[in-house]
């Protein structure tokens, strides 16, 4: 597993998302969208809404979660879970480390926690 360093913090204001393309080690180019809350922490989840195939590096961010432009379907991104409709299926959540001002990404450390209904 490698983090790959995407984006500097500075270029990711608070309460923004933005999409960044990071490669597996299996060598797969894997969109992801990073979002930094209001209070600073940053996520990097992944970057397709599970209901339509839309960016969510293209979303609001309020709180904890990031809304899909397009539909309204909203995703906690803590933990990749759905939280509003039409969106129903989490999105994957990945590691992500801030050394010096620079945000690396794991795409191979999947690290959500789905709740179990």
């Amino acid at each position: 597993m490698t983090s790959t360093v995407v984006a500097s913090l500075a270029d990711l204001a608070p309460g923004s998302a933005m999409t960044v393309m990071v490669t597996s080690d299996s060598g797969a180019t894997v969109p992801v969208a990073l979002v930094r809350e209001s209070g600073g922490d940053v996520y990097a989840i992944g970057d397709t809404c599970t209901h339509g195939e839309v960016s969510l590096g293209e979303g609001d961010v309020e709180g904890h979660e990031v809304e899909c432009w397009a539909h309204g379907g909203r995703f906690d991104v803590r933990s990749g879970d759905a939280t509003e409709l039409p969106a129903m299926e989490p999105v994957p959540v990945y590691s992500v480390s801030i050394v010096d001002g620079a945000i690396a990404v794991d795409v191979d450390a999947n690290i959500a926690v789905t709740k179990e209904n």
